[in-house]
């Protein structure tokens, strides 16, 4: 899911310009689905305006973890408790080099769909994905989309008429093919 010509790991020359940041990948039960959270971010964003994405933000000095900083831009994006999350671990941290990110997704669950409030100074719409059945029965386009590099042909997934593209469809396809290892792991 990669676009074309962008690369995953930090140049070692530009380590140190690299911005820390994380997105919390919450799954959770809702109408009999597993279900996680997207949003789409404010037009008005310093960042990826207006794309689909995982809530979550740059890290804030002092934030000693990437978990703490996911929690605490979720909470603020969209209202997520962080004391009605456990945190499950990490999945593959990733480099955007076009805004010089490094993203760290942090993967938790909630054991019921979270009392969402919107931020609109971050978010335009909480999307709710489901992500099991998504996985059951993936699909991929492909499209060219405008960025501010330029015109891009990527690969992406669609879903109720929205392109989910870049980071957050890296993120969703490591988490995918997870549930389906998991799911071909307890079917036997």
């Amino acid at each position: 899911m990669l676009p074309p010509g962008r690369r995953l790991k930090t140049p070692d020359d530009d380590i140190l310009s690299v911005k820390q940041s994380s997105v919390l990948v919450l799954l959770f039960p809702h109408e009999g689905q597993l279900c996680t959270c997207l949003t789409r971010r404010s037009n008005t964003m310093k960042h990826h305006p207006g794309q689909i994405s995982f809530p979550g933000g740059m890290a804030e000095e002092g934030e000693r973890s990437p978990e703490i900083t996911a929690l605490r831009e979720a909470n603020e994006e969209v209202g997520i408790n962080p004391e009605k999350v456990e945190i499950l671990g990490y999945l593959s941290s990733l480099f955007v080099e076009v805004s010089g990110f490094r993203i760290y997704p942090c993967l938790a669950w909630a054991d019921e769909k979270p009392e969402f409030t919107t931020n609109s100074d971050e978010v335009e719409e909480i999307i709710l994905f489901p992500i099991g059945n998504f996985a059951a029965n993936e699909i991929i386009n492909v499209t060219e989309v405008q960025t501010v590099t330029g015109i891009l042909k990527v690969n992406y997934y669609p879903f109720e008429g929205n392109l989910i593209w870049g980071a957050t469809a890296m993120i969703i396809s490591e988490l995918v093919e997870i549930l389906k290892a998991y799911h071909s792991v307890t079917v036997k």
